[in-house]
C-alpha cells in the first residue's frame, strides 16, 4: 500500500512538471472566444437585439497565455466603435484587424473565424401615434353596446424609441379597458403603458389616458302580426290557419316608447317568391331603423296553387 502511494505521488509530482514545462513552451495555435463591446452614441440609437459579446479567433502564442485565454481569466473586452450604427447592421472583421492584433499582443492574431459581426442597431426617434382602446368580442355585455364613439383625452401621445419597434405599432398605441362584459357608462383614467414585448424600447410622455363612453341596453321583445298577402293571383294561396306570425327583434332602451308609433304587419309579396320550391318569406311593414336582428316565426310560407 505504501509503494502505492509513494507510486502515485511520484506519478502526480511527473505529470504536474510535464504540465508545466509545456505551458511554459511557446508556438501554441488555439481558437478561442475573444470578448468584445459595440460602442455607439446611446443618446441617439438603440439595440433592438441582443448585441454580440464575442467573436471567434484563432491565436498563437505562449501556453500560460493562451490559456488564460482561453478560460477568460482578466480578459478587458476589445472595444468596436460605431458612428452610425443604423446605416449598416454588420461589420467586416478584416476592419478591426490590425488594432486587434496590436490588443492582444503578445499572443499573435493567425486569423478571424467570422468574416463578420452582426449587429441591430436602430436610430432613436419620437413619434405621435393614436391611442385606441383595446376592444374584443367579450367588451359588452350580452345586448349591450356602444353609443356614439369613445372619448379619449388625450387622443395621441408622443412616444419614442427605436424606429423599427415604434413601426411594429403601426402608428396606434392599444389600451386595454381592464374590463369584460360591460354593461354600464364607461368613465376611468387609465395608464399609458408600452406592450410588453416593447417595454425596454419605448418611452411615453403622458403617463395616463382618459376615456368615457356611453353604453346602452338592447332590449329583446316579440309581436304577434297579421299577415297580409300582396300581388297573389286569385289561385294562389297560403295555409288558411296560418293568419299571425310571431316577429322577435332587440330594440335601443332608449327607444321603446317608440313603438306605439307604429302598426306592424307581416307582408308576403308574391313577386318575392321563390320560383324553385315555392316559398314565400315574411318580412314586416314599416321596419323602423331602431329594430335589429328582427326574426320570424315561421320565416318561410309555402305557397298553395289551385
Amino acid at each position: 500500500m505504501a509503494n502505492l502511494k509513494v507510486a502515485a505521488l511520484c506519478f502526480l509530482a511527473a505529470a504536474t512538471f510535464w504540465v508545466l514545462n509545456a505551458l511554459n513552451k511557446d508556438n501554441y495555435t488555439t481558437v478561442v472566444d475573444y470578448p468584445i463591446e459595440i460602442i455607439f452614441d446611446r443618446e441617439e440609437y438603440m439595440a433592438v437585439e441582443k448585441l454580440p459579446s464575442r467573436i471567434k479567433i484563432e491565436i498563437n502564442g505562449n501556453g500560460w497565455d493562451l490559456l488564460r485565454k482561453y478560460f477568460k481569466f482578466n480578459e478587458t473586452p476589445f472595444l468596436i466603435e460605431i458612428s452610425n450604427p443604423s446605416t449598416k447592421n454588420y461589420i467586416l472583421t478584416s476592419e478591426i484587424r490590425r488594432s486587434l492584433a496590436e490588443s492582444i499582443s503578445p499572443t499573435g492574431l493567425v486569423s478571424m473565424v467570422s468574416d463578420t459581426i452582426k449587429f441591430q442597431v436602430d436610430k432613436i426617434v419620437t413619434r405621435k401615434i393614436k391611442i385606441l382602446p383595446d376592444t374584443t368580442a367579450n367588451t359588452f355585455a350580452k345586448n349591450h353596446r356602444l353609443v356614439g364613439n369613445m372619448e379619449l383625452d388625450p387622443e395621441t401621445v408622443n412616444i419614442k424609441g427605436p424606429v423599427s419597434v415604434l413601426q411594429q405599432l403601426d402608428g396606434s398605441l392599444k389600451i386595454p379597458l381592464g374590463e369584460e362584459k360591460i354593461n354600464k357608462n364607461f368613465n376611468k383614467i387609465l395608464p399609458l403603458e408600452a406592450p410588453n414585448a416593447f417595454k425596454e424600447y419605448l418611452t411615453l410622455e403622458e403617463e395616463s389616458v382618459h376615456i368615457h363612453f356611453t353604453v346602452t341596453q338592447m332590449l329583446e321583445g316579440n309581436k304577434r302580426l297579421k299577415i297580409k298577402t300582396v300581388n297573389f293571383p286569385k289561385n294562389v294561396s297560403i295555409n288558411e290557419d296560418m293568419t299571425t306570425v310571431m316577429m322577435s327583434y332587440l330594440i335601443d332602451e332608449r327607444q321603446v316608447n317608440e313603438l306605439g308609433n307604429y302598426e306592424f304587419e307581416a307582408i308576403l309579396n308574391y313577386n318575392n317568391r321563390n320560383r324553385e320550391d315555392s316559398t314565400i318569406a315574411v318580412q314586416v311593414s314599416p321596419k323602423p331603423p331602431f329594430l335589429e336582428k328582427i326574426k320570424f316565426e315561421p320565416e318561410i310560407l309555402k305557397l298553395k296553387y289551385e
